[in-house]
């Protein structure tokens, strides 16, 4: 029972601890740095991670995040070497299932100081997710592609905003694309077979 829902309770987990932490978590942001506690809109995730907060109390949400990310790591893990065994072509499932055990190091970095060496993740779970979504492509699964497009819209959108510098925009969406994969990985996770990816690249 535990190994069939494993995704979902790390996921799960990771959810609670990371509000837990947010909870916790002193104050100050990147727009006002002697506002009190953590806001979803104007804090970014990072900030949960660091010892002292942005006002420059402790903070004493971080254990909790941390340990947060650790679930959230093993879960998308766990996610892709799973993926990696129902698609029926030995090249992307070999890429699936590195992308996998790397992920349960690089997401978990982002908690650790080599935090900017974490955010590689986000680019390898992109390339999951975008090989994922060929597959779904071409699948029967109607809904799950509308999903897939969605969630891989989100990450590029985040991107955009963040790079081009909407920084205010981009807290947000960082919060937006986190739950749209995570949602579109329990999808992925427990409404698909083999069957579903019996065409090969």
């Amino acid at each position: 029972m535990i190994k069939k829902y494993s995704v979902l309770i790390c996921l799960i987990l990771s959810l609670i601890l990371i509000i837990k932490a947010a909870w916790t978590y002193p104050g100050g942001s990147l727009f006002d740095k002697n506002s009190i506690g953590f806001d979803w809109t104007k804090n970014f995730l990072s900030n949960l991670f660091a010892s002292n907060a942005i006002n420059g109390h402790e903070n004493s949400g971080r254990i909790w995040a941390t340990i947060g990310i650790a679930f959230y790591s093993l879960g998308y893990s766990i996610f892709f070497i799973n993926m990696s065994k129902k698609i029926d072509s030995k090249p992307w499932n070999t890429i699936l299932k590195m992308i996998g055990i790397l992920n349960i190091i690089l997401i978990f970095l982002i908690a650790t100081p080599l935090h900017d060496l974490g955010t590689i993740s986000i680019v390898f779970t992109l390339l999951g997710l975008f090989t994922i979504t060929i597959f779904i492509l071409k699948s029967k699964q109607q809904l799950l592609k509308l999903s897939c497009i969605l969630c891989l819209l989100t990450y590029y959108c985040f991107f955009f905003v963040y790079g081009f510098g909407y920084l205010s925009l981009a807290v947000i969406m960082q919060k937006v694309y986190i739950i749209s994969s995570m949602i579109l990985i329990l999808g992925l996770e427990y409404f698909t077979k083999s069957d579903d990816f019996k065409y090969s690249l």
